[in-house]
Parts: structure tokens; C-alpha cells; sequence
């Protein structure tokens, strides 16, 4: 057995204890976060099951996508990065999520690049739910008004939101964080957005995420392995 359909099996008994442990039938999506990594370790985990795929560079990104054109029916590609103005053509033709909205501006850039012919593109905003200054998104406060913003908009689907919460080893620190980006998500139901996802939880605390109602985690070095340097 491989590392990767060996480590993805475990990401997956993982993800089904957590949610036996708060009674959770719902849906949890594995997304494997893919960057850095080769095409071959994703054609790997293709082969091990896994469709849905996470990627932070638009470049490296884009040269996976070629050389794993033959499965592209079978694969979502996500893109998790920041996203820079002049990179959302190239996102907006070629990737079927975003999670890292943090303006206006990219939204309606996104929707106007989106080809005609495609799906909607799936966004969510992304929420600096811990308060750090060199984490990207907006504050708690300002993502109803932006969300109300982006739904209107053609070619995309608001989908809900996605957070990077601060580091920690503390189960009860990791589920506050968690359960704030929840309440948020939950003022913008209050506020008539047709939402449902919540993109969070990686390897380290995707049981506290599970446990507060994540709807997509995140995993990458529990089922790749030790991230080698970026190439991007």
C-alpha cells in the first residue's frame, strides 16, 4: 500500500470518528491540499479515491492541471491561496472553487472572467477570524455587507466561508475559533444568504473543526507528507 492511499484511509477513519463524536450525518468534503506537491502524487491520490484538491499558487497550480489533463471530469480544484488582481483570470477559468475572497473587487473581476459555458464559480470569504495582523481576510464585523455584495453577482455562487484560525494545541482554543467563524456564517442565514459551507480545519485540528460544523477540511501534510520548499 502507498503512503498516500494509506495516509488518506487514515485522514478518512479520522473524519469519521470525529463525526460519530458529535453525532454528525452530515457531509464532511476531504479536500487534499495539494501544493507543493507533484501531479504524480496527485494522479496518486486520484487513484487512491480523492477528487476534491486545494492549491495556493495560480502558476504551479496551472502546471498540475496540464499534466492531469486526462482526469480533470473526475477532479474539483480549489483554490486556497491569497489572490492577487492580476491572477483572476487565470482562476476564473480554470478552477472550480475560490476560498480566499477577501474584496469586492476580486468577486466582481471573477465574475466577469468566469467563460461563458462554465459552472458558477463557487466562492467563499474568507474571514480573519483570530484577529492576526499577516493573516489575510476580513474581520468577523465586515463579512455580512461583503457577502451581501458578492451573492448578486454573475458567474458565481457564494457558497459560505473559509478561515485560517491562529495555531494552537488547545482543543477548547481551536473550537472557539471554530465556533466563531460558525456564528458568522450564521449571521449571514440571519441575513437571508442561501449559505452552507465552512472551509476549515487542516491536519492538526480538524476535530475541533469537525465538532463545530467544518463542512470542508483542509489536509495536506497528513496525507502527503512533509511539505518540500515551494516552487511557485
Amino acid at each position: 500500500m502507498s503512503d498516500i492511499l494509506a495516509n488518506l484511509q487514515a485522514v478518512r477513519q479520522r473524519i469519521a470518528t470525529a463525526q460519530q463524536a458529535c453525532s454528525r450525518a452530515d457531509p464532511v468534503t476531504l479536500m487534499a491540499v495539494s501544493k507543493t506537491f507533484s501531479a504524480e502524487s496527485v494522479r496518486e491520490a486520484v487513484a487512491a479515491g480523492q477528487s476534491c484538491f486545494g492549491e495556493n499558487y495560480v502558476q504551479e497550480a496551472l502546471g498540475k492541471m496540464a499534466a492531469l489533463a486526462d482526469l480533470r471530469p473526475q477532479l474539483e480544484w480549489h483554490f486556497i491561496g491569497p489572490l492577487q488582481s492580476n491572477k483572476t483570470r487565470q482562476v476564473a477559468e480554470h478552477f472550480d472553487w475560490v476560498h480566499s475572497i477577501d474584496r469586492l473587487k476580486l468577486a466582481q473581476r471573477l465574475s466577469e472572467q468566469r467563460p461563458a459555458g462554465l459552472q458558477p464559480l463557487q466562492v467563499c470569504i474568507q474571514v480573519n477570524i483570530s484577529g492576526e495582523a499577516t493573516k489575510g481576510g476580513v474581520e468577523p464585523a465586515e463579512v455580512l455587507p461583503l457577502a451581501q455584495a458578492i451573492a448578486p453577482l454573475p458567474n458565481l455562487r457564494l457558497r459560505g466561508l473559509m478561515a485560517v484560525p491562529a495555531p494552537s494545541d488547545d482543543p477548547a482554543e481551536q473550537r472557539r475559533a471554530f465556533a466563531a467563524l460558525r456564528h458568522t456564517l450564521d449571521t449571514l442565514r440571519t441575513g437571508g444568504l442561501a449559505v452552507d459551507t465552512l472551509s476549515m480545519g487542516m491536519s492538526a485540528d480538524l476535530e475541533s473543526a469537525i465538532a463545530e460544523g467544518a463542512t470542508i477540511v483542509r489536509i495536506g501534510t497528513a496525507i502527503f507528507g512533509a511539505r518540500p520548499r515551494a516552487a511557485h
